[in-house]
């Protein structure tokens, strides 16, 4: 690849496109960008457990799970020397490219993909173009494969250029569980980073249209409850039982009722509940698998706070027992406006680009604010960007598809950012 080569980049996106894999099993997705990464001229490259904080890693899939995506990539054609280091499930990579005396400037890109069958109708691109997803059931439904091409697409463009300084390129994995932020952020490699840019596309933002800097992100966190009770026979010893599902069912309703807040808007929402094995059996065990969320962090804690008293008092309301663990969070943050103007100043040189909107809310969670925030509470600069793309589907559906020609706006704006805050320290 170079920073030309459009059909290159073309290439690796449908690449990865066809190979989507979900948290912590990005294994052929990271082989992919290593062995491209191996092909540039870096300082230094970070792979899978020397790219993470490995202990603040949340939500990683058991051994048998870990072990069939594994075996997938391989038999998918990635580098096994590769796979091999990120056996465990210790995915993501960090590339290092010193270029003299400057700041150091960080770009974050996601790399994994959802639970999402993609559709095989005639008019989705991908079916009809032969790049649609070969796993069943997951699916680059929101465009972290273009994503990453971006990144490498900058780093490229970037290295093709007269920048001076260090260009720090983190592929982090797990963002769709909210779980992969954190170890990342928290990996030391951030440490030195002076400005950090992390990237999405779509959003609804129209195929030419660049929002300068995202806001808007709500605090979240995901958490499982998992009630224990005792089962007895539902109609000979009914009184014997201690019904984990009542349990389960108590806490649902009470979760619903946590009194909203004057500071902001909080969410809460119970998107897994199960137990019991038979109707004439007592259920023993019930599970909750929900998110909490908050336009603040504090908003968050506020709604964690009372959900963690509810699970608890609804376990002990029926003489059971809940454990509770979080299977993913991430803060809230907001994009610097000295860094957010550098983009819209690039973006109004930058050919394919015909609107700049300054300001969008999300409107929902990231956990890129982990690597911002981490840089921010530094003394540095972050800042979210908006890439439009006429996406057919929304973000999340079996539909959703991205411009390509969008991949080379980003790559643009994004290059010409890095080396106009090199140039500035906004």
């Amino acid at each position: 690849m170079s920073a030309l080569d459009d059909d290159a980049y073309r290439a690796f996106r449908r690449d990865l496109h066809r190979h989507p894999e979900p948290a912590w099993c990005e294994f052929y997705t990271t082989a992919r960008i290593v062995t491209e990464l191996r092909e540039r001229d870096l300082t230094e490259l970070y792979v899978g457990p020397d790219a993470l904080a490995t202990d603040d890693r949340m939500n990683v899939p058991d051994d048998e799970a870990l072990a069939e995506w594994e075996q997938r990539a391989r038999d998918a054609g990635a580098d096994p020397e590769i796979v091999d280091r990120l056996s465990g499930g210790y995915t993501g990579c960090v590339a290092v490219a010193e270029r003299g005396p400057g700041p150091v400037i960080g770009l974050r890109v996601d790399i994994d993909a959802l639970p999402v069958t993609e559709s095989a109708d005639a008019d989705h691109v991908p079916a009809a173009e032969g790049f649609r997803s070969e796993r069943e059931g997951y699916m680059h439904a929101c465009g972290h494969d273009a994503h990453a091409t971006m990144g490498l697409g900058t780093l490229d463009a970037v290295l093709d250029s007269d920048f001076s300084g260090t260009l720090k390129l983190f592929f982090q994995p797990g963002e769709e569980q909210v779980a992969g932020g954190k170890p990342m952020a928290e990996s030391g490699h951030l440490d030195d980073v002076d400005y950090l840019y992390a990237v999405h596309v779509g959003l609804d933002h129209p195929s030419g249209e660049v929002v300068c800097g995202v806001d808007g992100f709500l605090a979240v966190r995901h958490f499982l409850a998992e009630f224990t009770g005792e089962p007895a026979h539902a109609g000979a010893r009914p009184e014997r039982g201690r019904n984990a599902v009542q349990a389960m069912a108590a806490a649902v309703q009470n979760l619903y009722a946590i009194p909203r807040h004057a500071d902001g808007p909080t969410r809460v929402n119970a998107g897994l509940v199960g137990g019991g094995t038979a109707t004439n059996v007592i259920p023993e065990e019930s599970l909750v698998e929900g998110e909490l969320r908050g336009a603040t962090t504090e908003l968050a804690d506020y709604m964690s706070d009372h959900a963690d008293r509810i699970l608890e008092s609804a376990a002990e309301m029926h003489d059971c027992e809940v454990d509770v663990s979080t299977k993913g969070e991430a803060p809230s943050a907001t994009s610097d406006d000295a860094l957010a103007g550098v983009v819209g100043e690039v973006a109004g040189e930058t050919d394919g680009v015909t609107e700049i909107v300054d300001r969008a809310d999300l409107g929902g969670s990231e956990d890129a604010t982990y690597l911002m925030r981490s840089v921010q509470k530094r003394g540095g600069l972050a800042c979210y960007v908006g890439v439009g793309t006429d996406h057919p589907g929304g973000h999340h559906t079996s539909t959703f598809d991205v411009v390509e020609g969008d991949i080379a706006v980003g790559i643009d704006v994004l290059s010409g950012a890095i080396r106009r805050v090199a140039e500035t320290r906004p």
